[in-house]
């Protein structure tokens, strides 16, 4: 299925960024109605006050008022916009979010020594659920129909306008109605690039946005531009009408850094100034680091008695398995897991990065690899150490780094930032084996080090959290 052309100008020109504020807007309103309705329904069992000032000053905790501000962060995967405009992609998001919140309610239960309201704690997450679903599935109906969506014209014919016209059949629904390329090759003109037709060159540039009723540009011209082009351009911008470059779409849409097509010099220009950090998120890093370390040290505990006995009966010792990665600025460190894999998997002495079904691994290691609790070691012997994070490009060894940087552009930039347990790439990509598939990863952890805060590690760790629950690793 796909959208039919249609010459009406957009109703709202809405950018990624508009619809994430509408999106946190909804979700808000809803959220407050959810807690308000929570209230009273807990309100019904209180025998003496019933749903008054008096019962919300002596039986509400303040941590309750707190739920709507928990359950939007809970729901930040759904600020993705390819995830928040697919219907399956929200309805697994909000499951989720109910699912880690009643969770994380039961855990305190358990533990605290006051009793807890289920009657409300349970209300705000059926209430939330339900109300969230209804505005996400009226956005869905209403911001990804034609009416709405821009008409864009990608300026550049050649391998970027290409590849990301490539990319953005690969999204459904699409974020925006592509019209057609523009290039000033003659011969190029007339012809069809990746079933999107070359409609003119930069003297048509202006008559074309007003009969086709544009509302975007996409600059995708690598080499020289010539001054038709070029004077087009500017007025096209002085028009209202947006224009936006290659590469910054191709990140907004995909999440990823397009290293194939980037210039030798691009991390020397751009990459390692965005990619400082302040120090006041290295800090808030290094105590969410530190906490997130004590609390995986304790599931370790938990564990290990059950997972040294499975190992041990499955395929003997040793229960840990070590190994030499690099870290930040390229420092050698020791990485330590449960071991998964049969004794003297590499005899050999060669290097080979884990494959999809890798016959090496044992029947408990297969469980341990796709549940991740074969990484709960690192919490306690490398990220409350310092060697990882939390959250970060995936450690490698120095055999394979070396392999990989001959292939892979900038693929040394990983070691701009420490390893993480989980991180941008893991969380989007399936498993790498090869060259092709570790180029995708590294563009996601070029992007992940770009633009890495606080919010986008939150967001990771939840969508950990989902591929744990799920089984989905590898």
């Amino acid at each position: 299925m796909a959208y039919s052309q249609n010459h009406q100008k957009p109703l709202w020109r809405m950018r990624a960024t508009d619809k994430r504020v509408l999106l946190f807007i909804g979700d808000l309103l809803v959220t407050l109605i959810a807690l308000l309705i929570a209230l009273y329904f807990w309100a019904q069992g209180d025998a003496w006050l019933k749903f008054s000032w008096k019962f919300l000053n002596e039986r509400v905790p303040t941590w309750f008022i707190l739920l709507p501000a928990f359950w939007l962060i809970l729901l930040i995967e759904l600020y993705d916009m390819r995830r928040a405009n697919s219907r399956r992609e929200t309805l697994r998001g909000i499951a989720l979010a109910a699912g880690i919140g009643m969770a994380i309610y039961l855990l305190i239960f358990f533990i605290a020594k006051d009793p807890l309201p289920r009657r409300g704690v349970a209300g705000f997450v059926l209430a939330a659920s339900l109300f969230t679903l209804g505005w996400r599935s009226l956005y869905i109906n209403i911001f990804t129909a034609p009416q709405f969506m821009r008409r864009v014209l990608i300026v550049g014919a050649g391998r970027a306008g290409s590849t990301l016209v490539e990319q953005i059949h690969q999204i459904w629904p699409p974020p925006f109605f592509v019209v057609g390329f523009i290039d000033d090759d003659p011969s190029k003109i007339g012809e069809d690039v990746e079933k999107v037709k070359v409609i003119g060159g930069g003297s048509d540039l202006l008559e074309i946005i007003d009969r086709e009723c544009i509302s975007d540009l996409i600059f995708a011209i690598s080499g020289e531009m010539n001054s038709t082009m070029f004077n087009a351009l500017l007025e096209a911008r002085e028009r209202g009408i947006e224009v936006s470059t290659f590469g910054s779409v191709y990140e907004e849409l995909l999440g990823r850094v397009p290293i194939a097509l980037l210039q030798s010099d691009w991390i020397l220009r751009s990459f390692v100034d965005q990619a400082h950090a302040n120090a006041f998120f290295d800090l808030a890093k290094r105590l969410i680091d530190i906490l997130g370390g004590l609390i995986g040290t304790a599931g370790m505990l938990l564990i290990l008695p059950f997972v040294a006995l499975a190992t041990l009966i499955d395929s003997g010792f040793p229960l840990f398995y070590t190994q030499e990665r690099l870290g930040m600025y390229g420092k050698p460190f020791k990485i330590y897991k449960f071991r998964t894999m049969v004794q003297n998997a590499e005899k050999d002495g060669h290097a080979r990065p884990a494959v999809e079904n890798d016959e090496r691994v044992t029947n408990v290691g297969r469980f341990l690899r796709r549940s991740h609790l074969d990484e709960l070691p690192q919490f306690f012997f490398n990220v409350l150490k310092g060697d990882m994070s939390l959250v970060g490009p995936r450690s490698e060894r120095p055999e394979l780094i070396e392999k990989f940087q001959l292939d892979i552009p900038f693929y040394r930039a990983r070691l701009f930032v420490k390893p993480g347990l989980t991180g941008w790439a893991q969380v989007n990509f399936g498993y790498a084996w090869d060259v092709p598939t570790n180029t995708i990863k590294q563009e996601y952890d070029l992007y992940y080090i770009k633009h890495r805060t606080l919010l986008l590690d939150i967001l990771i760790l939840i969508r950990t959290v989902s591929t744990v629950i799920g089984l989905k690793g590898q």
